[in-house]
């Protein structure tokens, strides 16, 4: 008998556990494990010295080489570039966010402008512009034009010299600072001096490129080139035709870019702007590149990764419908059909992401927007579920914008539930935790990475982004995302 109760004794010791541990592991089988400890030093490596420019340019050497089938150039996060000066990551945080208000604003701005009928003649520069020896205004504040959180060095002129540009999707036209700039904001390298390049030529002002500009005017003969944006902020400069070069890639002959004096901003490290988006005076249109692509790594790693025109698309791309809204060219829409949370279809009506008759609604991918927007309607549905399925959690208030935010200070890793988009055809790309639980201090308070609209148009971010290759099929209309392809 006490043979039999010692055997008993055995198998529960060895058995039990077992099937405890296979419970656990299949009772939630839509949750991911989060790395709550690594997120947490990454806030604190982005104060460490920033990587040297040398040691960036023979990576991007390395990367020219590795990817000599098509045009590629290196992507760097800003921090990777610039140390941030703020006291701590909250501060660093907050900055972010204020920068990203503005850029939703921007473009939720420009879309009604458009769909409220404006005209180009119905947008003057003021008179003080229409001289380039009196272009005192501004350029844009930084804020407007994104979270300049992604940088590629791009060059220009003949013979080439390299700059650091930010990235944006939102836009279609690059622009760079340009000499004589009496004013200018800093930036990571010497000002252009188009004067030093033998292909920069001015745009006269019956040239088609001038005539494309939705705000343009004439001064001494030649064309000057005026971007508003919804803060109140705009860019103002000569419009001209340079060589635009992609390291040793390849080069390409006048695209038309603006050439900004007398700059004011907050791209701080950037020289300028790579304009990536859907009208006829973006770069790709103009260098008549049949497809894009780029994977943002974490904005707050040192690492890099690329910006790649006409490369095949990763055979692993979850694909989804790239579609155009009639009355906005620039940006890129997404047929996304659904969001999931925990594994479960929100009650999201399919209205909130199709664009309408109007141009009203619909949801774009953009690189320049860094927290992913919803209708208040949707975004609401979504918080609801998140935080239904995560009671284990303690909660820690709001944060800025966000609502949703837990105190993980205590844990190393934790369970957190799956969160997808899904697309038509039954495609579904489900995120990685640490793209919508982010860090927003270095004490382990994280919040959920989305937020709502009052607006109709929904904007997938770049934090949403972050880790995924993200490629537009300009030649067949298809938007791919394949995840860990930096």
């Amino acid at each position: 008998m006490a043979q039999f109760c010692f055997f008993l004794l055995f198998i529960s010791v060895i058995f039990v556990p077992c099937a405890l541990s296979r419970s656990l592991s299949t009772s939630r089988p839509h949750s991911q494990i989060f790395d709550v400890a690594a997120s947490i030093e990454k806030t604190v490596q982005v104060f460490s010295p920033a990587t040297s420019s040398q040691s960036f340019q023979q990576e991007a050497i390395k990367r020219a080489h590795s990817n000599s089938s098509s045009i590629s150039i290196s992507i760097y996060p800003r921090s990777a570039l610039v140390k941030p000066h703020h006291k701590d990551y909250a501060a660093l945080t907050l900055s972010r966010l204020e920068r990203d208000s503005a850029r939703v604003s921007s473009l939720t701005m420009k879309l009604q402008l458009t769909l409220s009928n404006f005209t180009h003649s119905d947008l003057k520069p003021v008179q003080t512009m229409l001289q380039p020896e009196d272009l005192q205004t501004p350029i844009t504040s930084g804020a407007s034009q994104g979270s300049g959180e992604y940088f590629a060095r791009l060059g220009l002129g003949q013979p080439a010299k390299e700059f650091y540009m930010v990235l944006d999707t939102g836009s279609d036209i690059t622009w760079v600072q340009c000499e004589p700039c009496s004013d200018c904001y800093q930036q990571s390298d010497p000002i252009f001096n188009p004067s030093g390049s033998t292909t920069y030529s001015r745009l006269s002002c019956d040239a088609a490129q001038c005539s494309a500009l939705e705000v343009s005017a004439c001064g001494t003969q030649s064309c000057l080139y005026q971007v508003s944006y919804g803060d109140g902020s705009f860019t103002v400069g000569e419009f001209a035709t340079e060589t635009v070069s992609f390291g040793s890639s390849g080069s390409f002959p006048k695209v038309a870019i603006g050439c900004g004096h007398d700059n004011e901003g907050l791209f701080v490290g950037a020289a300028g702007l790579i304009a990536l988006g859907g009208g006829s005076l973006s770069l790709p249109t103009q260098i008549k590149a049949s497809s894009f692509s780029y994977c943002f790594v974490d904005r707050d790693s040192a690492s890099s990764s690329t910006l790649d025109f006409n490369s095949a698309r990763p055979s692993d791309s979850v694909i989804a419908p790239l579609l155009r809204n009639s009355r906005r060219s620039t940006f890129f829409y997404v047929g996304l059909t659904g969001i999931s949370v925990g594994g479960q279809m929100l009650s999201i009506p399919a209205s909130v992401f199709q664009v309408d008759g109007s141009g009203n609604g619909g949801i774009i991918v953009d690189s320049g927007t860094a927290v992913t927007r919803l209708q208040s309607s949707a975004y609401n549905t979504l918080r609801n579920s998140f935080v239904k399925l995560t009671q284990n959690l303690p909660s820690a208030g709001q944060f800025a914008l966000f609502d949703t935010c837990y105190d993980l200070s205590s844990m190393r890793r934790v369970s957190v539930p799956t969160l997808a988009f899904h697309f038509s055809g039954g495609k579904k790309l489900q995120l990685h935790p640490k793209t919508y639980l982010i860090p927003v201090d270095s004490a382990g308070k994280f919040c959920l990475a989305f937020a709502p609209t009052e607006g109709s148009l929904s904007i997938i971010g770049n934090i949403q982004q972050q880790g995924t290759r993200v490629s537009y099929d300009l030649a067949n209309n298809i938007v791919g995302f394949s995840p860990d392809k930096c």
